[in-house]
């Protein structure tokens, strides 16, 4: 099976939704298809079958950062990779308190679908 590639560098953008304790990350300018549901995590899926974004639940305890940390990522990168149905997602971004880069953060998800939609595919994504 033919594996895809999307080079996303410089297209992506976050938000944190401080209340909700949601951190979101996407790509700029998909068109979006469908998300897929985890425990704490949405992928979500373009119209070419990219993952494009996801949106992470109570980030504060996923990360064990505080809320104020995660209000302040200042740039990040996220790899996806899906093969025979398994996603994996490496995550990194460096948060700024008082105007200096005090904490650098990664996360490694890796989660199963029977989703057919989703197709093999491989992911860059950095902040512009």
């Amino acid at each position: 099976m033919e594996n895809k590639h999307l080079d996303a560098r410089g297209k992506g953008e976050y938000t944190y939704d401080f209340r909700n304790d949601v951190l979101l990350f996407k790509i700029k300018d998909r068109d979006y298809a469908m998300s897929i549901e985890f425990e704490n995590l949405i992928v979500d899926i373009d119209t070419k079958g990219y993952i494009t974004g996801l949106r992470l639940f109570d980030a504060s305890q996923l990360f064990k950062l505080s809320k104020l940390a995660l209000n302040s990522v200042k740039n990040f990168e996220f790899n996806t990779k899906v093969e025979d149905k398994v996603i994996t997602i490496q995550l990194r971004f460096t948060s700024v308190l008082r105007n200096k880069p005090v904490i650098s953060h990664g996360q490694d998800i890796v989660r199963e679908t029977s989703d057919s939609h989703i197709r093999n595919s491989e992911v860059l994504c950095t902040v512009a």
